[in-house]
């Protein structure tokens, strides 16, 4: 008996070689464009691509969704398997087998969280443009959004995000904070520079809030509940983390943030760290990366070098 997976290897063997690394592309972006600049080649030549490729399977393999593509059945049965015939080509030809970071112009595809890009995007690149001269990064924001956390691991280099969040893949902590209360500098519920448990209680909180697969409880919840304070009372919420300082400022709410965003923002916002009964609430940012990209070594490069920028910047705490 001929299974579909059987049935898709077969056809696959008749695929022209050079077409096999653009349909990878093509499974693994989903967008014509960021295929095509990931293979060096023009937009009009993956949509050729794609054409040829859709009248060989004689399936669509992406279809429209939205503003993006969305995979075929047939497409999803392929891809582990485009995958394996892919890296085995590479290895066969050598491709993966080194990188030298002074020669070397590849470009790297990195997601971010906003707070991690306030803290590692300029020691990142001022050491890449150190060590890489001819290297260049692309840094995109972090999509937490349940259906995009794999298809982003899948599509980027590494990708910058909290721990806590349960992606899947492999992750390697890089740098620590903690938060902190945020107020503005003379908030009529602040003694002496501290927030009681009765004023966390009753004053309004601004908060972020974004969702992510597989979540779980935050440790400032855990916190404050341990602390006494129990359905605070959230007046705003927003998207962004690095929004949080400027919804406090000049009125009589409270943020919790990280203590490095706080020291950029207190001065130009007129706020100031107000102690509170919490307990200390750490943040680890980590760099996660899809298990196929395991050993490739421009990425165990680039996770040195976020290891060496981790160093220096905790070495500012």
């Amino acid at each position: 008996m001929v299974t579909r997976e059987h049935g898709a290897r077969e056809r696959l063997r008749e695929v022209d070689a050079n077409l096999l690394f653009s349909l990878h592309a093509l499974l693994e972006e989903r967008n014509l464009t960021r295929a095509g600049e990931r293979l060096l080649t023009s937009q009009p030549a993956m949509s050729g691509a794609l054409t040829r490729l859709r009248k060989h399977f004689d399936d669509e393999l992406l279809v429209r969704s939205g503003r993006g593509f969305e995979l075929t059945e047939t497409a999803e049965r392929l891809r582990p398997i485009v995958t394996a015939a892919v890296e085995a080509a590479e290895a066969l030809l050598g491709n993966q087998r080194t990188f030298d970071p002074a020669t070397s112009a590849k470009l790297f595809n990195v997601s971010m969280s906003e707070y991690a890009m306030t803290v590692l995007a300029e020691p990142l690149t001022r050491i890449l443009t150190e060590q890489a001269p001819g290297c260049s990064i692309n840094l995109e924001p972090l999509e937490l959004h349940h259906d995009q956390v794999e298809a982003q691991l899948m599509r980027r280099d590494l990708v910058i995000a909290p721990l806590g969040f349960q992606f899947p893949g492999r992750a390697q902590p890089i740098s620590t904070d903690h938060l902190v209360c945020v107020v503005r500098r003379d908030h009529p519920r602040l003694e002496d520079g501290a927030l009681s448990t009765e004023a966390l209680q009753e004053m309004p909180h601004a908060v972020a809030e974004f969702t992510a697969a597989g979540s779980t409880r935050r440790p400032l919840e855990v916190a404050l509940e341990q602390a006494g304070v129990t359905d605070r009372n959230v007046l705003v919420r927003v998207r962004s983390l690095l929004t949080l300082p400027f919804a406090v400022a000049g009125t009589n709410m409270c943020a919790f943030v990280p203590s490095r965003l706080a020291r950029r923002c207190a001065d130009v916002l007129d706020l100031v760290v107000a102690t509170t009964p919490l307990a200390p609430v750490e943040i680890t940012e980590a760099a996660h990366w899809h298990p196929r990209r395991e050993s490739d070594p421009a990425v165990i490069w680039l996770r040195q070098l976020l290891y060496d920028v981790a160093v220096t910047v905790e070495d500012q705490r």
